[in-house]
């Protein structure tokens, strides 16, 4: 068959033109997920040595592998930011103030063009008695609450193996910068400034806990491979020392999940149909679940879920006899 010569749709951020600033990850990541969507996101390096991200990591070919994820579809250049710059946005991660000192504070950059969007993130943001200090997410996932919850009960807190808090600032940016374009494009509204502080991007993934401890007084604390209040979702060992996750925490998946370990019984049982009292017998069920996985291998597990896979099966028979009929 011939190639086909139909030209591919623009990309959903196409024509939108965004200067990165920002260094290493935060910033460079929002910038990233609107390259990603088409966006022509041209990055501003240092002089010398580029963006530090380059030689962060394992190496090759003289360039980091991280720095190939969170460069690409990028333009970079290198630029003195004390000269005028104009695009349709701006994203800076730098110490407040820093941008100020520049002459590209949010007035001089409004000044120059009032539909320009500036994203700036740091560690506890633009204003407040926190905000000149220097932000480190691993430090802002502590205060946001994200490391007290992470580990076992009689360690330390934990951290994940990433730089979560700063993936999660830049999320919330590619997030205020979309927002804050469609304010201006479709509303008709002026540029604006889109102020995301790290700590403040891990708090907002804390979902119930400040409404759980002020109405109720409970503190969350490590739960493990398991998570509080959901049941049964955990990490369970496998019979050669491997792992598999599992989470069954939906009710008719539960009961699906309690046949496929031999526990007819528990699929069946009252006490433990509905969530809140499969909290109550946790043990219980994270016990027969766990019977079950440390008899076979990790090799034993099939590619897909035989939950999952006897649903599709079921679907397909039903679906099957209902064109029959027809």
């Amino acid at each position: 068959m011939p190639e086909s010569t139909a030209v591919p749709p623009p990309r959903p951020l196409h024509g939108l033109r965004v200067l990165e600033l920002g260094q290493v990850l935060a910033g460079p990541f929002c910038g990233a997920l609107l390259a990603w969507f088409g966006a022509e996101v041209i990055k501003v390096e240092p002089p010398g040595g580029g963006d530090p991200l380059r030689t962060w990591r394992h190496i090759e070919d003289g360039t980091s592998l991280w720095w190939y994820i969170l460069g690409r579809n990028k333009k970079s250049i290198t630029a003195d930011l004390r000269q005028d710059a104009r695009s349709d946005v701006v994203i800076e991660n730098f110490r407040p103030g820093r941008m100020e000192a520049w002459g590209m504070g949010p007035d001089d950059i409004a000044a120059l063009n009032p539909r320009t969007i500036l994203a700036r993130v740091s560690g506890y943001g633009q204003t407040g008695p926190y905000a000149p200090k220097p932000g480190y997410a691993s430090v802002a996932e502590g205060y946001g609450g994200l490391r007290y919850v992470t580990g076992y009960p009689d360690r330390p807190p934990a951290r994940a193996n990433l730089s979560l808090g700063d993936s999660i600032a830049g999320l919330h940016a590619a997030l205020g910068i979309l927002t804050a374009v469609y304010h201006r494009d479709v509303n008709g509204g002026a540029g604006q400034v889109v102020d995301v502080a790290i700590v403040e991007g891990i708090f907002n993934l804390m979902e119930s806990m400040v409404p759980e401890f002020a109405s109720a007084g409970i503190v969350r604390e490590r739960h493990g491979s398991k998570v509080s209040g959901i049941v049964p979702s955990s990490t369970y060992p496998c019979g050669d020392g491997k792992y598999i996750i599992i989470g069954g925490n939906g009710d008719s998946i539960f009961k699906r999940l309690m046949r496929v370990v031999g526990r007819a019984d528990l699929a069946e049982d009252p006490r433990v149909a509905r969530n809140d009292g499969r909290v109550t017998h946790e043990a219980e069920i994270d016990a027969a679940i766990e019977a079950w996985t440390a008899a076979r291998p990790f090799a034993a597990w099939p590619t897909r879920s035989p939950i999952r896979t006897s649903r599709r099966a079921a679907c397909s028979r039903r679906w099957s006899s209902q064109r029959a009929r027809r």
